[in-house]
C-alpha cells in the first residue's frame, strides 16, 4: 500500500491529545514533530509539570501550563502547546483524536469515556482498559459516529494487520502470535541464561539449544526447566492476545498458552498442530513464544508473527530457499513483522482514525476472551493486590484466557479490573481471583463492563449496533450473542 496516496485526501492535520506521557506517550510526542499530517500540541499527565517536561523533551518551545478549560482555550487560540494535569481541561479543545496512553485501567477508562462523550475518536494504547472494556468503549463511539482503535505501535494491531493480510491472500492460519518482551540470551561460553537483566546458571543448556528430529514437546519442556528461575509467563503478553482476539477470530491452545522458548528458526515446527509434530491441538491459534538466541543473534525485538500452512510444496521450496523460515517437515511457515515501535510508528492509526473514521482493528470488535487473575499463593481477605512496574504485575498473581461472558460475583474477574483493590475474602492457590473476592463498588470500569455485558450479551446490543451501523450507514451484519468456542479438545480448568 502506498501511504502518501491512501491519506491523500488529508485537507488539514489531524489534532491529537495524548494523555500519559511515559515511555509510550513520549515517543508518539517525539515522532509528532516530524509528521506532516499530524499535530499532537496537547499533552496530559498526573500533572501539568510532568506533561511539560515531556513536550520541552521533544523540543516544543512554546508550552503552556494550563489548569483549567479557560486557560486552555486562551493557551490554543494563541498558538500554544499545551500541558494539563487533566484531561477534563482540555476535553473542549478541537482535537480530533485521543491517545490514551496511561495504561492505568480506572484513569483509562474514565479518559476514554469522557473523549468518546465529547465527540472524539479514541487510540486506545492502554491495553488494561482494552482487554476489560476495548468493545463495549468502540460500540459506544460507534453511536457517535466515532471510532475506537488500537495503535500501530503496540502488538495487538501489528497482529490483526498480519492476521488479516494472511485471510486476505487465503492463507491457512496454523497460529498466530508474538514474541515476548524480553529475549532469552544463551550464553555457551559461560553457560548462563540472561534475560531482562537477571541472568542465571544454565549449565548443560547447550544440548537443548538445537531441536534436530525430537520430540518438539520433551525440548520445550527441557528448555523450561533449566530456565524455571527466570519469569516464563508475563500477564502483558496475554493481555495484548486478548486485545488482538477483538479483532482476529483465534483461540488459546490451553488457557495459559505454551509461552515456549523457541529459536526464530523453530517457531513454524513449535507452533504447527501435534500430527504436523508440534504443540498444537488444531489450528487457528494464537500463542506466545520467548526468543531464545545466542549473544550478537539477531531478535525477534517483541515483533508479531503468523505461521501459515504450506499448500503448494514447489513454492515454498523455492521461498525457502529466499530465506523464508519453513518448518524442519515443510508442513509449515513463518510470515513475521520483527519490530514494534511504540509511540514512533503509532501515528498511522491515529491519521486513519482522524482522517478516515477507520479502526486498526475490527469494524465490530467481540469480546471474545477474558484475562483473568489466578492466585499463585493463598492470599488472605484485606490482601490489597497492588499492579507495580511497567509490566502492571501483582504479586502472587497469575493470569490465563478464558472465553468472555458477563461477570458474575462467582465467575473469574478480568485481571486489570482486580489490579489495585482489596480482597474482601480469601483466595486458594490454584484458584481464580472472582469479582465477589474484591472490592470494587466504586470502580467506573467495572460500571463500563457491565454496561459492555449488557451491550454484547443482552437485548440492549441488537439495539445499540443497529444504532451506530445506521449512523455509519452500514449494514447491521454482526451477530448479537457471543458463542465463541474454546478449543473443544481442551477446556479451561479454571
Amino acid at each position: 500500500m502506498n501511504f502518501h496516496d491512501y491519506f491523500a485526501d488529508a485537507t488539514r492535520p489531524v489534532e491529537a491529545c495524548i494523555v500519559g506521557t511515559g515511555g509510550f506517550g513520549r515517543s508518539f510526542l517525539a515522532q509528532a514533530q516530524r509528521v506532516s499530517l499530524m499535530n499532537a500540541r496537547i499533552a496530559v499527565d498526573i500533572d501539568s509539570a510532568t506533561a511539560w517536561t515531556a513536550l520541552k523533551s521533544v523540543g516544543v518551545e512554546t508550552i503552556a501550563e494550563c489548569h483549567s478549560q479557560e486557560e486552555a482555550s486562551r493557551a490554543w487560540a494563541e498558538g500554544c502547546s499545551i500541558a494539563a494535569g487533566a484531561l477534563q481541561h482540555v476535553v473542549h479543545l478541537p482535537f480530533d483524536v485521543l491517545v490514551e496512553a496511561t495504561g492505568h485501567p480506572e484513569a483509562g477508562a474514565r479518559h476514554a469515556e469522557l473523549a468518546i462523550e465529547a465527540g472524539k475518536h479514541v487510540a486506545l494504547v492502554s491495553k488494561e482498559v482494552d482487554s476489560v472494556i476495548g468493545p463495549g468503549l468502540a460500540l459506544l463511539a460507534a453511536g457517535k459516529g466515532k471510532v475506537v482503535t488500537p495503535v500501530d505501535g503496540d502488538q495487538p494491531s501489528l497482529l490483526i494487520g498480519l492476521v488479516t493480510w494472511a485471510e486476505i491472500l487465503g492463507f491457512e492460519i496454523v497460529c498466530a502470535g508474538k514474541s515476548s518482551e524480553y529475549d532469552f540470551v544463551f550464553n555457551p561460553t559461560t553457560e548462563t541464561l540472561t534475560s531482562n537483566g537477571v541472568t542465571i546458571d544454565a549449565a548443560g543448556f547447550a544440548r537443548h539449544l538445537d531441536p534436530g528430529e525430537g520430540d518438539i514437546a520433551e525440548l520445550v519442556a527441557a528448555r523450561a526447566k533449566a530456565a524455571a528461575k527466570l519469569p516464563q509467563r508475563a500477564v502483558p503478553d496475554l493481555c495484548e492476545l486478548a486485545v488482538a482476539a477483538h479483532s482476529i477470530d483465534l483461540v488459546p491452545d490451553r488457557p495459559e498458552l505454551h509461552c515456549p522458548l523457541a529459536r526464530i528458526s523453530e517457531v513454524p515446527s513449535l507452533f504447527s498442530t501435534r500430527e504436523d509434530g508440534g504443540l498444537l491441538q488444531g489450528g487457528r491459534r494464537m500463542d506466545v513464544f520467548h526468543c531464545l538466541r545466542l549473544p550478537g543473534e539477531i531478535s525477534f525485538a517483541g515483533g508479531v508473527f503468523v505461521v501459515i500452512r504450506c499448500r503448494d510444496a514447489a513454492s515454498w521450496e523455492l521461498l525457502a530457499g529466499k530465506g523464508h523460515i519453513v518448518s524442519r517437515n515443510g508442513a509449515t511457515a513463518m510470515v513475521y513483522l520483527p519490530r514494534h515501535l511504540l509511540g514512533l510508528e503509532a501515528a498511522t492509526s491515529v491519521l486513519e482514525a482522524g482522517l478516515k473514521g477507520l479502526s486498526c482493528g475490527s469494524r465490530h470488535p467481540r469480546p471474545r476472551f477474558d484475562l483473568v487473575a489466578i492466585a499463585d499463593a493463598d492470599l488472605g481477605a484485606g490482601t490489597l493486590l497492588t499492579a507495580t512496574g511497567h509490566h502492571h504485575a501483582i504479586e502472587n498473581v497469575s493470569s490465563a484466557l478464558i472465553p468472555g461472558a458477563p461477570l458474575e460475583a462467582e465467575r473469574p474477574a478480568p485481571f486489570y479490573l482486580i489490579a489495585n483493590r482489596r480482597l474482601v475474602r480469601p483466595v486458594k492457590a490454584g484458584s481464580a481471583i472472582r469479582l465477589g473476592d474484591i472490592a470494587a463498588e466504586d470502580s467506573r470500569l467495572l460500571d463500563l463492563r457491565r454496561r459492555q455485558d449488557a451491550l454484547f450479551f443482552g437485548n440492549a446490543y441488537d439495539a445499540e449496533h443497529e444504532l451506530g451501523e445506521k449512523r455509519r450507514g452500514q449494514p447491521s451484519d454482526a451477530p448479537g450473542c457471543l458463542e465463541h468456542g474454546r478449543p473443544q479438545e481442551e477446556k479451561p480448568s479454571i
